[in-house]
Parts: structure tokens; C-alpha cells; sequence
């Protein structure tokens, strides 16, 4: 339970960085001189660098163990929250966001790694849903408590006060963690690259990679920076207003990731879980799309049910574990996060574009949303059609 709780709090934190963007994008665009394609490349960078740091953290949980892997990446994302809350500009704020993503980078697979190779293979979806369920209080924390402390703090001594806190999870980590017991033969089972090739080589993963690209990426790119927007510039929500919002898909969120582990236990299948969580997901988007504009209600409603339904991540990670090898294992389920996080940094750049030009066009806002959250729900729609291509369990014969 002792290091359960240890990951949690890292873990949190790491939920509130890719989450808090969105109630203090106003604050940041005004004092910073950022506009809607500056916030997308922050919120964006975030993402990427924590993508691209999956390949040197897989190849560590391998090597270290995720002691020593979660507690110094950890030293960076206290360097960039405490560099964020002095910016002064666009790429002041680039490389705080930057060096927070890579920061953040290891906890959840360093989580999940521990998960794996300390616990029988059936409780690993229960486990990791747990860890994403309560660890999004993080997104709870990054919504209505921030907004209230921006407005009596100001963002930067938020941020700075966030930085303190990371930093006691840091070296919490360090001190507490216990690292599971060695593969036998890791250390002689080649490099990154070896690895890394040896997972891409397994063709019954190919068709899972486009669900796990896209499923997460348009849930935490809704609420880690269109939310806000959203409800400000379609349906007038003041700052308190619009972390309310955020607040309560943050729940829905936390509810629906919990609720995922005891669902697939009584299913008996992660594939299924996964088809069922992303169909409805893929509706709730249209939803927003096609009627959002004209109803308050509607809009908040069907955000919080993709807030509910959206979360599939922890399931489709334990059905990508399946095939991967135990001495792969870290640099299995980080090449997994890559593709997850790769999808979300992608969308929120991408995002961010089309909404800035098409404010530069003088698009109405509500026509804007509306056509990005159909895409939203086509997008998925698709991956999942794909997805059902994936074996729902590698065949004994495979080796794997």
C-alpha cells in the first residue's frame, strides 16, 4: 500500500501538468503574449518531449528499476514548474513545459512496470485502472482549486507553490520506492534500439497502435485545453465558471477510469472493454459536435460522458502487455505510452492550428468547436474499426 500511495502522489502530479493549461491559458496568454497557437505548441510540447523521453525510460525501468528512473526524471519537471512560474515570454514557457513533460515522463510506466512484475497478470488491469482513477485527482486539483487559487494567488504563485510540492514527491520517491525483483538475464537482452525493433516486429500490436494514437489524445486535449475555450467563447463561462466545467469532467473522468477495472474483470476481456468505452466515446463527441453550440446543458453533459467513457488508456495498456516478453516489459509498455502521449502532443498542435486559423478567418467559435469535435469522434470512430483487427490474446504458438 506504502508504495501504491508513493506512485499516487507522483502520479497526481503528473495529471495535474497535462491538465492545468486550460484554466490558466487566459492568465499566461495576457501576461505572456500568447495567442491560440502559442497554447496549442505549450500545451503540445508538454506532450512531446514526454513522448520522446518513453525510449530512454523504458530502456531505464529495464535497467534501474523505476525507483531511481521516477525519482531523478522527477528533478526536471520541478526545474520546469519552478522555470514556468518565472516566464516572460513564449519560449520562456516552452522549455518549463518541455522539461515538465520529461519530468513527468516515467511515473505512470514506472507504475505500471512495478504493477507488472509484482502481481499476477490478471490484477494488472485492475491495478493500473486504480492508479488512473485516483490519480486523476490531479485533473480534479488542475480545475476548480486552481482557478480559486490563481484568483487569489495569481498564476505564477500557484506554480511556484506546485513546484515545491513536486519536489517533495520527488525525493518521496526516491526514499520510499522499492524496486521489484530483476528479470533474470535483463542486462544481457541488448539496447534501446534492439528493443525497441523486437517490439515493433510484433504484427498482432499494429492494428491496437492507430486506438491507442488517437483514444486518449482527443479526451485530454478536450480537457487539458478546449474546455476553456469552449465554454468562454460559445457559451460565455467566466474563469470560476469554466473550471467549474473542467471540474466536473475531471470527475467523470476519475469515475470512468476507476470503473474500467472492475468492468473488464466482469467482462473477462480487455478488447471488448475497449470496443464498448470507445463506441460510446466516439457518439459522445459527435454529440458535442452536432448540438454543443445551442444547448449549456447538452454540451456539459456530453463532455462529461467523454470524461466517463473516454478513458480506455489503462485497458488498452493491459491488452497491449499481453504480448509483450518479460524481458521486454518496460520498453514494451513505454512504446505503448508513446504512441498515447505521440497521439495526444500531435492533437493539440494540430488542434491549436485549426482553431487559430480559422479565428483568422472569423469563423464563429461555435462553428469551430463544432467541427472539431466531429473530427474528434470520426477520428476514433475510425481507430476503432481498425482495432478490431487486434487479437483479443496472443496465440500460444507466437513465443510471446
Amino acid at each position: 500500500m506504502q508504495i501504491f500511495l508513493v506512485l499516487l502522489f507522483a502520479y497526481t502530479l503528473s495529471q495535474f501538468f497535462r491538465a492545468f493549461l486550460a484554466i490558466v491559458a487566459g492568465d499566461l496568454s495576457r501576461d505572456l503574449g500568447l495567442n491560440a497557437a502559442d497554447l496549442g505548441s505549450i500545451s503540445a510540447i508538454w506532450f512531446a518531449t514526454f513522448a520522446l523521453a518513453q525510449f530512454p525510460v523504458g530502456y531505464a525501468l529495464d535497467r534501474l528499476g523505476p525507483r531511481r528512473t521516477i525519482a531523478g526524471f522527477m528533478v526536471l519537471a520541478v526545474i520546469g514548474a519552478a522555470g514556468l512560474s518565472l516566464a516572460t515570454g513564449f519560449v520562456g514557457a516552452l522549455v518549463a513545459m518541455a522539461l515538465i513533460g520529461i519530468g513527468c515522463s516515467p511515473i505512470l510506466m514506472g507504475s505500471m512496470y512495478y504493477f507488472a512484475r509484482s502481481y499476477p497478470v490478471e490484477r494488472f488491469a485492475m491495478l493500473s485502472s486504480f492508479m488512473i482513477g485516483f490519480g486523476a485527482a490531479g485533473n480534479l486539483l488542475g480545475a476548480t482549486p486552481l482557478a480559486i487559487a490563481v484568483e487569489a494567488f495569481g498564476w505564477r504563485g500557484s506554480m511556484a507553490t506546485i513546484a515545491g510540492i513536486t519536489a517533495v514527491s520527488a525525493l518521496t520517491s526516491l526514499i520510499l520506492l522499492k524496486d521489484p525483483p530483476r528479470v533474470a538475464g535483463a542486462r544481457e537482452t541488448g539496447g534501446m534500439i534492439a528493443g525497441l525493433v523486437e517490439i515493433a516486429s510484433l504484427r498482432t500490436l499494429w492494428f491496437l497502435l492507430p486506438i491507442t494514437f488517437i483514444s486518449y489524445a482527443i479526451v485530454i486535449a478536450t480537457r487539458s485545453l478546449w474546455i476553456a475555450p469552449f465554454f468562454a467563447d460559445v457559451h460565455g463561462f467566466s474563469v470560476t465558471q469554466t473550471g467549474h466545467a473542467a471540474f466536473f469532467m475531471a470527475v467523470t473522468m476519475s469515475i470512468g477510469a476507476l470503473a474500467y477495472g472492475p468492468i473488464e474483470r466482469m467482462i473477462g476481456d480487455a478488447k471488448t472493454t475497449v470496443l464498448i468505452g470507445s463506441v460510446l466515446t466516439s457518439i459522445c463527441f459527435l454529440g458535442v459536435g452536432l448540438f454543443g453550440s445551442a444547448s449549456v446543458v447538452a454540451s456539459v453533459v456530453l463532455i462529461a460522458a467523454v470524461g466517463a467513457f473516454g478513458l480506455t488508456y489503462g485497458i488498452i495498456m493491459a491488452h497491449g502487455r499481453l504480448f509483450f516478453p518479460p524481458h521486454l516489459l518496460g520498453r514494451g509498455v513505454t512504446f505503448l505510452n508513446f504512441a498515447f502521449i505521440a497521439g495526444a502532443g500531435i492533437v493539440q498542435w494540430l488542434s491549436g492550428r485549426f482553431v487559430q486559423a480559422s479565428a483568422n478567418a472569423g469563423a464563429d467559435p461555435a462553428d469551430v468547436f463544432s467541427m472539431l469535435f466531429i473530427a474528434f469522434g470520426s477520428v476514433l470512430a475510425l481507430a476503432t474499426a481498425l482495432y478490431m483487427a487486434t487479437p483479443a490474446r496472443p496465440k500460444v504458438e507466437a513465443g510471446v
